[in-house]
């Protein structure tokens, strides 16, 4: 289980260490790919395994599936942590992300997500401004 915000700093090749509490459940490997919200999903190799197959069994006869599937398969890369607990996040991950120097991870259960620091500033000020509205809409779903 992910949970928590973490911010780190991002080394000039793209490398950044991951949040010790996180790095045992990704030490067998993991799969980082473009999400939501000007975010990167880092998915654990099981987990990522999972939503790839409902993925790719999206009809592809509807434009939206197709798109969506685009969106995640083909920008995912397989990551590992290396000997310092740190990951490699590819360039064009990073730019999508708008990731620099520093580097939030978010902890959300089965999954993190990475932001630019200032984008999740930006994002949570928005989100915190809204919660009562948002706290609303999940009363609707149940939540």
């Amino acid at each position: 289980m992910f949970i928590g915000e973490y911010t780190h700093s991002m080394d000039d090749k793209g490398r950044s260490a991951l949040p010790s509490k996180f790095r045992n459940q990704l030490k067998k490997g993991a799969v980082v790919t473009r999400g939501l919200d000007s975010s990167l999903f880092l998915y654990p190799l099981d987990e990522w395994k999972a939503l790839a197959q409902k993925l790719s069994a999206l009809p592809i006869s509807q434009g939206k599936s197709r798109a969506f599937a685009r969106l995640m398969l083909s920008g995912a890369m397989e990551v590992a942590p290396d000997s310092q607990g740190r990951m490699l996040v590819p360039e064009y991950l990073r730019a999508y992300a708008g990731i620099g120097k520093k580097v939030v991870f978010a902890g959300l259960y089965n999954r993190i997500e990475l932001w630019g620091e200032d984008q999740w500033m930006k994002y949570k000020a928005m989100t915190e401004k809204e919660s009562t509205e948002i706290a609303e809409a999940m009363g609707e779903v149940g939540i």
